[in-house]
């Protein structure tokens, strides 16, 4: 009886010491919030953006608090601690980030916005809907440097902007950022009172990326979104401002050298001035009309040249035109039946986006002076541009569940010389036991062909759809289909996708991006990821796809089988190789035995210099040659940002590919392109830059200087030009590079909230 007494005692000793000893594990265990809710509190008084958290009114605010490490690692306590203050008044929602850290190691830039990613950064991700449509992401790096986007489920959207003020500082104890979000900046339901799903998370780029956040975020969760938290009590807020003016001026003056004239000079256009208007009146506080008369849609960046000496499609360059990146997300679907660069060169468009209930509709509208035609073949397409034309394209989508969605597409293109193509389809998305989601798409078209012999007599007139049509644009008629099926796996570590693709012969998308029809494709893809976080590997994902293309009679076109392998590493340190094996059919030809090896390798660890690049090694088909051949060859490309000052940023892009005969024959083609972006950043408002691009491939030389005094994403002043040169014969064999174009131009812009 006395010696279980003293063992009863003397375990109950053990237990008392080891609670006393060992606070982690038993007296300070971590939990993470899980969906948590806030009351956010009515201020009234005044703030001033500059980072210093030190008015009467922050006081008052709610503190969020008790951060979650989610990667790289999973839902535990973060290495440092992290502190959001919120509050707002009628026009705005305000946030004071206090960040610890040792501030000798606070990764800061001063950059243009949008370019703070491979900072310290912290920010709100905001769901004002809660249905998981869509969500914006608000970010500052500790200077205050802004960088917005929006995700869906597709991915983020980088081109996308809104007006809000912030400021940072770094401290002796880490940093902090202040900021004033304007209700008139954001879209939420009409209602008396708001309840927003949001979080806030904190990057921390050091030996790994480590990101944090308020509500955790679980690997086996594969809706972001529907993770977050609650931001309650938000009362009587809308949108303030109902109509918002976008004037514009813009300046050039174009030369250019007659190169049918040898020793001509450039020749100047007279300097030209125009006046644009943009307008975007609310509706409601998440309806909003947008119009444009004779806007200015040039690009104060050229696109980057691609290497397109051995492809048969049309390339693909993003929408870079503000107008229409504004809501364009929304106009996304897994077959590119929406592409607005096919809205070329307006000289007046409308545009209607917004929400009502779970209910999202848009609407665009334009007349284009010079309308491209993309006419969509077997093994190839091209690329026409005729005159006027009138575009409408309508999208409704309605959410349901949590993360699902079904929607309704219909766009129309009338050309004025006769022509149209009009297409209607619907699509959606199921999400089921979590991890689950089946992905539907189908789509119809009709294309009436103008006629006009000058316009397509560059076209060859192969015939298609088993002779029926004729590739030439001589009026005909003629109806098409395409399809879209998933059944794909999210989950944190086994994770698949079956995907199946179908267009018709005679399918085409007058106003999207559809370069290849008489195409089915099924594919499947399977992976499994780990993550044992060790001091020198994150994550490792083996994985392997297979996939088999066959035309609309049946004849195989292509196989694939293609294992590969990706492993991340401390110091932010990424590898990815794989080894494709495949058997394809080209131009009635049968190549057999297509083998090659990818490798790709990237260092985003360094705060100085973050270079990366990829090789692909192997056997290509010659595509451009009248009789293909299998050919030996090699693609490299390398890119790198490098950052000698805080200021000043360099961006060199390299791009390597040559294809020789096989048995060791003579080159079908060799060639690179090198580009190198130099940013040097005077203010946060005025920055210049500078682009030097060359092409081995077409001997050009481009020069683009530009200074850029930014208010705000639409508050804005450029100046600049581009200048083109080529390698031109000057006799006897020789040649000089000679400047062949050259344009200067200025523009102004201001945005007036009324």
């Amino acid at each position: 009886m006395h010696a279980s007494r003293s063992l009863t005692e003397t375990c109950r000793a053990v237990i008392l010491l080891a609670l006393a000893f060992a606070p982690s594990w038993a007296q300070d265990a971590f939990v993470p919030n899980q969906k948590p809710s806030i009351q956010v509190p009515r201020v009234e008084g005044t703030i001033q953006v500059d980072g210093d958290l030190d008015e009467p009114i922050w006081s008052q605010a709610v503190r969020a608090n008790n951060f979650t490490e989610f990667r790289p690692g999973d839902q535990i306590k973060p290495p440092v601690e992290t502190e959001v203050l919120l509050a707002y008044d009628t026009n705005n929602l305000y946030l004071g980030f206090i960040a610890a850290d040792d501030p000798s190691t606070v990764r800061a830039s001063l950059r243009d916005r949008d370019q703070v990613f491979a900072d310290d950064w912290i920010g709100i991700f905001l769901d004002t809907y809660g249905d998981a449509a869509w969500a914006y992401e608000l970010v500052m790096n500790p200077l205050g440097v802004q960088g917005d986007l929006r995700w869906t489920p597709n991915g983020e959207d980088t081109k996308f902007d809104i007006v809000f003020a912030s400021r940072g500082k770094i401290t002796a104890r880490g940093y902090q950022v202040e900021a004033a979000i304007p209700f008139s900046s954001l879209r939420f339901p009409d209602r008396a009172e708001q309840s927003w799903k949001a979080t806030f998370i904190r990057t921390q780029p050091r030996d790994s990326r480590r990101q944090y956040s308020w509500a955790t975020i679980s690997r086996d969760e594969p809706c972001f979104p529907c993770q977050f938290g609650t931001l309650e009590g938000i009362r009587g807020v809308r949108r303030a401002t109902s109509l918002e003016l976008l004037p514009s001026v813009t300046g050039s003056q174009f030369a250019a050298r007659n190169l049918s004239q040898p020793g001509a000079s450039l020749d100047s256009d007279k300097a030209d001035a125009e006046v644009g208007l943009g307008a975007r009146y609310s509706l409601t506080s998440s309806l909003t009309a947008d119009a444009t008369l004779n806007p200015d849609f040039s690009q104060v960046e050229s696109d980057a040249a691609q290497i397109d000496v051995n492809t048969t499609f049309a390339l693909f360059y993003a929408e870079r035109r503000p107008f229409f990146q504004e809501g364009g997300d929304l106009f996304d679907t897994w077959i590119d039946a929406v592409y607005t660069r096919s809205i070329n060169d307006p000289d007046g468009a409308v545009k209607l986006t917004g929400r009502e209930g779970r209910t999202s509709i848009g609407y665009i509208g334009g007349r284009d002076e010079h309308t491209p035609i993309i006419l969509p073949f077997e093994e190839r397409s091209d690329v026409l541009v005729a005159g006027r034309s009138y575009s409408n394209i309508l999208r409704v989508k309605q959410t349901f569940r949590e993360d699902s969605f079904l929607g309704l597409l219909v766009t129309d293109q009338r050309l004025s010389g006769g022509g149209s193509g009009t297409l209607l389809g619907g699509d959606g998305s199921y999400r089921f036991k979590k991890n689950y989601r089946i992905e539907l798409q189908g789509v119809g078209s009709r294309t009436v062909e103008p006629t006009d012999a000058a316009l397509s007599a560059g076209v060859r007139t192969a015939r298609f759809d088993d002779g029926m049509h004729t590739g030439a644009l001589d009026g005909e008629d003629f109806w098409g289909h395409a399809a879209y099926a998933s059944f794909e796996r999210s989950a944190r570590r086994l994770n698949f996708d079956f995907d199946y693709w179908e267009t018709s012969p005679t399918f085409r998308a007058a106003n999207g991006f559809v370069t290849q029809n008489d195409n089915q494709r099924s594919s499947f893809w399977i992976g499994n990821t780990s993550r044992p976080n060790t001091r020198v590997l994150e994550e490792v994902q083996p994985s392997v796809s297979v996939g088999r293309v066959w035309n609309s009679d049946g004849e195989f076109k292509d196989e694939w089988l293609n294992p590969g392998f990706f492993m991340r590493f401390k110091k932010q340190i990424g590898f990815s190789s794989s080894y494709l094996f495949s058997n394809e059919r080209f131009r009635s030809g049968y190549f057999g035995g297509i083998r090659r090896g990818n490798f790709e390798m990237w260092v985003d660890g360094y705060e100085r210099v973050q270079p990366g690049f990829f090789v692909s090694r192997g056997r290509f088909i010659a595509r451009n040659l009248a009789q293909p051949v299998l050919g030996d060859g090699v693609n490299v490309s390398s890119w790198a940002t490098v950052k000698p000052l805080q200021r000043f940023v360099i961006e060199p892009e390299y791009a390597y590919s040559q294809l020789r005969h096989p048995d060791g024959g003579p080159f079908i083609f060799s060639g690179y392109i090198l580009r190198s972006r130099f940013n040097y950043q005077f203010t946060r408002e005025m920055f210049a830059r500078v682009i030097l691009q060359y092409n081995n491939f077409n001997d050009t030389f481009e020069i683009d200087p530009l200074l850029t005094y930014k208010v705000n994403p639409f508050t804005v002043f450029y100046a600049g030009s581009t200048h083109d040169f080529h390698e031109l014969s000057s006799g006897a064999g020789s040649y000089d590079l000679k400047q062949t174009k050259r344009q200067y131009f200025a523009k102004l812009q201001y945005l007036f909230r009324i």
